[in-house]
């Protein structure tokens, strides 16, 4: 019997032994082509993708052109804007207060935001919508921060003052019992931030500069308006398809909604936040007294589905997607015509970036997040 168990543990080892090692480098140059591929069917003027393990890039690609007038081509260093990636350094912002005494989640954002008391809310008191509920898009506001008008081209890109907001109040209404359901809101993001003034006493482009970017080393990353020793490097955004699409040019105001989609970054910075999101930023850096493991991980807990394909949720300003099984963490973003995205995936350690500076963007953006999970980080899992 014994002879019978060796010959079938000598079989199984040796049918594992046959199991071709994952090459990463092939599995790359595949992702690569087809990063490529899709950029020139879509019409994508210029854009870049980044795949990482956790502090080191395995893999870089650049694709088309930051600016296609001057001609300058992307590269590691160009800096595209980050959309609504931008709540996720909102929401690790928020649970620093909450991890330092000075919110609870469980708090009625009026006690923090007074003038939502104009808001007509038929569901109940406006002082069920809490902090979490913001945190989880499930408070009930509307999708947009600005519902009205925005087609003229002397039209703000975005309402630019808190006061605007406060204007459209009276006009606003609660669209769902809170908590029923998670439905996008931009505005709810924006009364989340306002805590942060209020609280730190900077307002929240300063605040997340001081205690997110600086620790994290995300020296070339900063919000709104570009500096001008940068500007050399500022990505310009393009509507419409390759040649025929129309440049819309480097920057832009997001105005009050800053905390939303403010962000703008190259893809290495954005490799420094992977890191710190996988637990393996470099040692010596500030990053561990960014956030708590715990307090970050409790933001990747699923809280309410999205009804996007059936595999992902909404947890504290994350997305939670599942792949085979194993969970990935992340977000995208698309505005004034940037399309991108990022995630983790901590079973391999890995995660991905993508920035892209067209519009029609958005199918490459979402097949290369799916591609690089499929292809690259599953096949890292226990290697």
């Amino acid at each position: 019997m014994w002879r019978a168990a060796l010959a079938v543990s000598c079989s199984g080892s040796l049918l594992l032994a046959q199991v071709p090692a994952f090459d990463f480098a092939a599995a790359w140059r595949e992702v690569e082509a087809e990063f490529h591929r899709r950029c020139d069917e879509n019409g994508v003027v210029g854009g870049s993708l980044m795949f990482v393990r956790g502090n080191e890039a395995l893999g870089f690609a650049a694709h088309g052109l930051a600016d296609r007038d001057a001609a300058r081509a992307v590269d590691r260093d160009t800096i595209f804007h980050w959309a609504s990636c931008t709540k996720t350094f909102t929401g690790i912002a928020v649970m620093q207060l909450r991890d330092r005494g000075r919110l609870r989640l469980d708090q009625p954002a009026v006690d923090f935001v007074p003038e939502l008391r104009q808001v007509h809310d038929p569901f109940g008191s406006i002082e069920q919508i809490t902090l979490r509920h913001l945190m989880t898009h499930s408070g009930g506001f509307r999708g947009a921060t600005w519902p009205w008008g925005g087609d003229k081209p002397w039209h703000p890109h975005e309402p630019t003052q808190w006061s605007q907001l406060v204007a459209m109040m009276p006009y606003t209404e609660v669209e769902f019992a809170p908590g029923s359901k998670f439905a996008y809101s931009n505005p709810g993001i924006v009364f989340l931030a306002r805590t942060i003034p209020l609280l730190a006493g900077d307002e929240f482009e300063v605040y997340a500069e001081k205690n997110v970017l600086r620790p994290l080393g995300m020296s070339r990353s900063y919000f709104d308006l570009t500096p001008y020793h940068l500007q050399r490097f500022r990505s310009h955004s393009y509507n419409g398809k390759g040649d025929a699409a129309k440049d819309r040019g480097a920057d832009f105001d997001t105005g009050i909604t800053v905390s939303n989609g403010g962000l703008n970054a190259p893809l290495p910075d954005m490799a420094k936040y992977l890191a710190f999101l996988l637990g393996a930023a470099p040692a010596g850096s500030d990053a561990a007294n960014v956030l708590a493991r715990a307090s970050l991980e409790a933001m990747w807990q699923p809280v309410l589905p999205t009804a996007r394909d059936g595999k992902e949720s909404i947890g504290l300003c994350f997305f939670v997607g599942d792949v085979d099984g194993t969970r990935w963490i992340g977000h995208t973003g698309g505005q004034h015509e940037f399309v991108t995205f990022f995630y983790v995936h901590p079973a391999s350690g890995t995660g991905a970036i993508g920035a892209f500076n067209t519009g029609s963007a958005g199918p490459v953006m979402a097949a290369l997040r799916r591609l690089c999970l499929e292809r690259l980080s599953l096949p890292m899992v226990q290697r």
